[in-house]
């Protein structure tokens, strides 16, 4: 089907192929996009929105930065995949200058968020047996309630969610769950069979939930005196999204291995790495683990364009400056309904009281206002706009919400 016939098809037409011909795993608001540009995108029917989800935070730098744009374009007209059989020319420089702006000694490049998870278990696992001297195949991992760090069959496992889990089993053994912010219990789930402590900065999929005061902190120092791997999933959370460069810098820690993925292409192309220090990553060898489109030449300069950008147009203090600002606007609204107003930089949450008639009607009523949000665990709305947000932009969507929840 050419360029012209699919022009030509409407929204409902598009709704019914996905309909007929998709699985149906996800339920999107009911809106057919075809164009981005910064932080707005257009329908099919030429109507603009504000997209306050960023593609659950994979577009930080805006849509279709044209800078992460020229790089790919230039890129793919060279070279876009050799695998790791053979060296390219991008993946040195990728890993010099991810290091170098993270402060991490090693980096593991993969493709999805959940690939860097499983990669960072498997090296937990193999540091625990080669390193720590914990027994044959009796490592664990401690994690925490509400957890979301991907789909595969591994982490499903050991989510609480029911939705995440029911009808995929059996599990892979092997992970302890504790209740996210207890530190208590957290020291209380620490064996001498524990490999690591895995665990996200501000849990984005349950709804923006930002753990107590020193929770971190606490974590990093059990981790410490227990001879465990400290393991942060930054996937959402990290390149800027809370107003830091990484969510684990609101707390002074550095992790063993951090995860970052989504807003490492800027939305271009699958790209996440492990990052790490020396003692961690050090127990992979040839054969052990790998990836064909992990590190990939088209992957790398992406990625450097990616990260150049959001480090040179300030789009992390802009977080910090406009999330303070949209926050405490959203906070100002009288509306009976609105149980909580939480985040960090744009990474923020609308949380509405049980009998307010739940968060995807109020997600609907903004996306006819020219605004787009999600909803997740049914009550509450999450708000993620690219980091590149004005101040104006921001008094936008509160002057929205405000309507909406009035």
């Amino acid at each position: 089907m050419n360029d012209i016939a699919i022009a030509s098809l409407t929204a409902g037409r598009l709704t019914d192929l996905e309909a007929t011909y998709g699985a149906k795993n996800y339920k999107p608001l009911d809106v057919v996009l075809t164009r981005g540009q910064g932080v707005h995108v257009w329908d099919v029917d030429g109507n603009r929105y504000l997209d306050c989800l960023s593609a659950y935070s994979a577009v930080n730098q805006g849509h279709c930065h044209p800078k992460i744009l020229a790089a790919m374009v230039e890129q793919a007209g060279r070279l876009t995949l050799t695998s790791r059989a053979f060296r390219n020319d991008q993946l040195g420089l990728f890993y010099q200058e991810l290091c170098a702006l993270t402060g991490s000694h090693k980096a593991l490049p993969m493709n999805s968020g959940a690939e860097a998870v499983e990669s960072a278990i498997k090296v937990a696992r193999k540091w625990a047996y080669e390193v720590k001297g914990v027994a044959k195949d009796q490592a664990e991992i401690v994690v925490a309630s509400d957890n979301f760090h991907g789909r595969t069959v591994a982490i499903v496992g050991f989510s609480t969610d029911p939705a995440s889990r029911a009808g995929f089993g059996p599990f892979a053994p092997g992970f302890r769950v504790t209740p996210y912010g207890d530190a208590e219990a957290l020291e209380a789930a620490i064996g001498p069979n524990t490999a690591a402590v895995l665990l996200e900065p501000i849990q984005g999929e349950a709804g923006v939930i930002i753990p107590p005061a020193g929770y971190l902190k606490r974590a990093r120092q059990l981790c410490t005196e227990h001879n465990v791997l400290l393991i942060l999933d930054e996937i959402q959370t990290g390149l800027g999204r809370t107003g830091k460069l990484l969510a684990e810098e609101h707390e002074g820690v550095e992790a063993d291995l951090t995860l970052i993925g989504k807003a490492l292409s800027g939305g271009f192309y699958p790209v996440s790495a492990v990052l790490s220090n020396n003692e961690a990553m050090g127990v992979l060898h040839p054969g052990e683990h790998g990836s064909t489109f992990g590190g990939n030449p088209l992957a790398c300069a992406v990625a450097r364009a990616a990260l150049k950008v959001l480090v040179e147009e300030d789009m992390i203090g802009n977080a910090a400056r406009i999330g303070d600002r949209l926050q405490a606007s959203l906070a100002s609204i009288q509306a009976p309904r609105v149980k909580d107003v939480r985040g960090r930089g744009l990474m923020i949450a609308v949380e509405l009281h049980p009998d307010a008639g739940g968060a995807r009607r109020v997600c609907e009523a903004l996306q006819s206002r020219g605004l787009l949000a999600k909803e997740t665990h049914d009550h509450t709305i999450r708000i993620a706009p690219p980091l590149i947000l004005t101040a104006d932009q921001a008094d936008w969507i509160a002057e929205q919400f405000a309507a909406v929840l009035a």
